[in-house]
């Protein structure tokens, strides 16, 4: 608990991964304020960029960040950065990841391949995460051990399950993301 008058840890977190995984819908579940969107309609002449298979029924596409804010104690204040999903946006991907302590890195079983690209650009930054498979109504479920294979994950990068649309699992996935963090200081903090 910080001293009377003293502010609160601010920490900047990434919520990440590829095209139409549940990261805007993750951000909005976990602030505590409205949070800030930048989604746009997506039109026709996106079609041949933006690749809809397995997201079909997506309307709406991030194209700058999604901003959310979840304070987690007196201490300690999240806030909380979408990163938009596709590969054009991905020098701003690197400007919004400037200055993060980790990052959430949203999955998708219909799409796991889709999800190499963002863990190798998490991976190249330095940046501690936690994987968290969202758990969509009509994508398969796989044991963890499988997933974690699956996508070659450190064995002590946590990885999750996750229904992004709900508060007490997405909470979870923050609190692990977090837990993660604690035990494991990046490097340059720890020489400090």
């Amino acid at each position: 608990m910080p001293l009377p008058g003293t502010a609160p840890v601010l920490v900047k977190i990434l919520i990440a991964g590829p095209f139409g995984v549940g990261k805007t819908t993750m951000i909005n579940t976990l602030s505590e304020t409205v949070p800030l969107y930048t989604e746009e309609t997506m039109t026709q002449a996106g079609a041949s960029v933006d690749d809809l298979a397995g997201v079909r029924d997506k309307t709406k596409t991030t194209v700058a960040i999604d901003f959310g804010r979840r304070t987690l104690s007196d201490a300690l204040v999240l806030y909380l950065f979408g990163t938009p999903g596709q590969k054009r946006f991905r020098s701003l991907w690197e400007d919004i990841a400037q200055g993060a302590l980790g990052a959430l890195v949203l999955a998708d079983t219909r799409r796991l391949n889709d999800s190499f690209e963002v863990l190798d650009l998490i991976e190249q930054l330095g940046l501690r995460h936690a994987v968290v498979v969202n758990t969509f109504d009509d994508a398969p479920a796989y044991p963890l051990q499988t997933l974690r294979e699956a996508l070659d994950l450190d064995p002590d990068t946590p990885l999750l399950t996750c229904d992004a649309r709900d508060h007490t699992s997405s909470i979870d996935a923050l609190i692990a993301l977090v837990t993660h963090l604690i035990a494991h200081p990046a490097l340059d903090a720890a020489a400090s």
